[in-house]
């Protein structure tokens, strides 16, 4: 009799371990897909918020482009690229006006001490530049004294400048007005929300996005 007690009591007691593992495994493995289906979500939804947060700057500026309005941003943008193009014109005109100077100098001074005058000039004219046009202006002047050769220099000198500088007032211009077109669209943008307040005389965010 106390052989089948004891039986039972080991047979419950082993049933109710059994049921107790089971229970913790089933806890685990609930937890373990809980856990796998959160990564899961959060993997695939990574790349979505990557993409929204990482917009590229041309992207981002279009659409802030579109939502400026074509009135002004039409403006803004006719300002860029009439700059563009003043800037790159001169850029090119700069560059294919340069001189090295002392290579000049040294040809000028040995052609004066071979050929004279005349080879001087002609070294000139063979050379790009407005230093070598400036050199040209003095030597044609040299047989007049020096005081004429010199007001020679100075005054060709005022007009190369005259030169170079050429449509960069139009950059300055441009670069002035474009920031204040930007300012200006924005205060009318105002203009018109307060508008629309005092006409429906409920604020909300909608309202004022238009």
């Amino acid at each position: 009799m106390k052989r089948l007690f004891s039986i039972l009591a080991m047979a419950g007691l082993f049933v109710l371990s059994t049921n107790t593992v089971s229970a913790k495994a089933n806890a685990m493995v609930s937890n373990l897909s809980a856990t796998v289906a959160t990564a899961v979500m959060t993997i695939q939804e990574t790349p979505a918020e990557d993409m929204a947060e990482e917009k590229g700057f041309t992207q981002v500026l279009k659409e802030q482009f579109i939502q400026g309005g074509a009135g002004f941003m039409g403006i803004v943008l006719l300002c860029l690229i009439l700059g563009l193009a003043v800037a790159i014109e001169r850029i090119i005109y700069l560059n294919m006006a340069s001189t090295n100077t002392d290579k000049l100098k040294q040809q000028v001074e040995d052609a004066l001490a071979s050929g004279g005058i005349e080879a001087a000039k002609e070294v000139c004219r063979n050379t790009r530049g407005p230093v070598a046009s400036i050199y040209y202006q003095g030597l044609d002047r040299a047989g007049e004294g020096v005081e004429s050769a010199e007001k020679a220099v100075v005054a060709y000198g005022g007009v190369q400048m005259g030169q170079l500088e050429k449509n960069v007032s139009w950059l300055s211009l441009f670069i002035a007005i474009a920031p204040m077109l930007g300012f200006m669209g924005t205060v009318i943008g105002m203009i018109q929300a307060f508008q629309k307040i005092s006409a429906v005389g409920n604020l909300s965010a909608s309202l004022i996005a238009g």
